[in-house]
């Protein structure tokens, strides 16, 4: 990311905005101005530890009277740091309403310091805007739309030993979950997570949870269970609020 100092405005100008996010308040209008339509590129934006992620938002608003301009177009995140949109361009696709697109950069790498992220803006942001009306009517989004920016998680391939196992002797199955940290820009262990252990038995489609594990205080996940039949082992990590979901490569056991 980078520092942005602006925002969409009537046929793309450019409209200076503030660096203080104020805290999510509920949508306001005046008038019959509003957005009929608001969509982002993804639903939740997984954002690693080197990458940058891109986002795109379109939204689009309608007046009677015609709309002035769209302002705004910043991302908000929870802690209430701004995130300005890298490019912006609107149209008017009819008399009466305007769309604009805004292209975002999420990174917690960036050479500017301000637009790294943080740990702490991992979670739900909403997308802060304005479209003014010719008649003075307006409607501004301020906390209804929203997107989920979570910070990348890793599972490391399914090891699973001895192998081959004695059918009904015991197996032990690891592995290790990790997360960017935005803060370090490394990948840390996650404590304290619960994984599920999968299993897909030999000529099977689908795989099914045979037990649960909580990750150690590094990360580390180990587990011992019966071997009945050949098959694919794998953990499964349904991700958090702030952290995205991870699946780990298999390890297929066979039986002797």
């Amino acid at each position: 990311m980078r520092i942005r100092t602006a925002a969409t405005a009537a046929g793309g100008t450019l409209a200076l905005l503030t660096c203080l996010a104020p805290a999510a308040q509920a949508d306001s209008h005046k008038g019959d101005t509003t957005f009929t339509s608001v969509t982002f590129s993804k639903s939740t934006v997984n954002v690693g530890v080197s990458a940058a992620q891109s986002l795109t938002v379109v939204a689009t608003a309608k007046d009677g009277s015609g709309i002035s301009g769209i302002y705004g177009g910043k991302l908000v995140s929870p802690d209430d740091h701004i995130t300005f949109p890298d490019s912006a361009s609107c149209t008017r696709p009819t008399s009466t309403t305007m769309k604009c697109t805004w292209k975002y950069s999420l990174d917690a790498n960036d050479t500017d310091d301000y637009a790294d992220l943080k740990n702490s803006q991992a979670g739900t942001w909403h997308l802060d805007a304005e479209a003014a009306a010719n008649d003075h009517d307006f409607y501004t989004l301020d906390s209804s739309k929203s997107v989920k920016v979570k910070r990348y998680a890793k599972l490391t391939a399914t090891q699973a030993s001895p192998e081959p196992v004695a059918k009904g002797g015991a197996l032990t199955v690891t592995g290790a979950l990790t997360r960017a940290s935005w803060n370090t820009n490394v990948y840390a262990g996650y404590s304290a997570q619960v994984v599920a252990l999968q299993f897909k038995k030999s000529g099977a489609t689908a795989y099914s949870t045979v037990k649960t594990v909580t990750t150690d205080s590094t990360g580390k996940l180990k587990a011992t269970i019966t071997a009945n039949s050949a098959g694919t082992w794998r953990w499964k990590f349904a991700g958090t609020s702030t952290t995205s979901m991870v699946t780990a490569t298999g390890d297929s056991v066979a039986l002797k």
